[in-house]
């Protein structure tokens, strides 16, 4: 009778330790599941999260556009800005100083302005924007880029989200991709680098104004985000000199 008994009691521990370890396998299997479903959900999440919203910039009306420039090339006064596309100062001058002197200068022929990037100043994301800028001036949309990214600073930033912008502005996505994956206008963007800094270029944004008065070529730098104010002085005064 103790022996039936002791066998009974065996056989309950064995099925008490049998459960128990099922019940071990199947939290063990549980957390690996969840564990997988947490990695997947780490690496498809950023493909299917929406996309940052665009900030719609304000319709800027530049005269004679093309490519990065505006205006009359045989104007007597050339203006060329050198520009960080994450520099929040040049963002300001867009947002205000520009639009006056395109509507002023530009407008009536005296001033021939061109917008230059100053290569990777603040940093590489700063070349590829200007990459970016210049691969939609392949479309004939420098300034609609131009405008895009200096109305969504600070948003976010990176190769995806120019991709958004080219996308925005209706480019040609396999003409883009290939001219910004194949870095189109590293060259471009370097020698803008060059060119201001052999100018006195230091910070952006940066303006060389250039005019020749009885034949000799005369050049003004105007440094920081300056009122349009400053910006008529200068040029009144260079007219001035011009009619001598």
């Amino acid at each position: 009778m103790n022996n039936a008994k002791d066998i009974s009691k065996r056989q309950a521990r064995r099925e008490q330790i049998r459960r128990k370890e099922q019940r071990g396998r199947l939290i063990g299997i549980g957390l690996i599941s969840i564990g997988a479903i947490f990695i997947a959900f780490l690496i498809i999440y950023p493909n299917f999260k929406p996309a940052a919203a665009i900030t719609v910039p304000e319709t800027a009306v530049r005269p004679n556009v093309d490519f990065n420039a505006a205006g009359n090339p045989d104007a007597p006064i050339r203006i060329e800005e050198y520009s960080d596309f994450q520099c929040s100062h040049c963002a300001r001058f867009y947002q205000t100083t520009e639009k006056e002197l395109m509507e002023t200068y530009v407008a009536d022929g005296t001033v021939y302005f061109v917008y230059n990037s100053f290569g990777n100043f603040m940093g590489p994301e700063s070349a590829e924007m200007a990459g970016a800028a210049y691969c939609a001036g392949d479309q004939g949309k420098f300034w609609e880029m131009h405008d895009v990214i200096l109305s969504n600073q600070g948003a976010s930033s990176g190769e995806g989200r120019l991709i958004d912008f080219a996308e925005y502005l209706e480019l040609d996505m396999d003409a883009f991709e290939s001219c910004f994956s194949d870095n189109k206008y590293g060259d471009v963007v370097d020698q803008d680098m060059k060119d201001g800094t052999a100018s006195g270029v230091q910070a952006t944004p940066s303006f060389v104004m250039t005019y020749t008065v009885n034949g000799e070529l005369k050049t003004k730098l105007i440094e920081g985000s300056q009122p349009f104010a400053t910006f008529k002085q200068e040029i009144d005064t260079a007219l001035a000199e011009i009619e001598q």
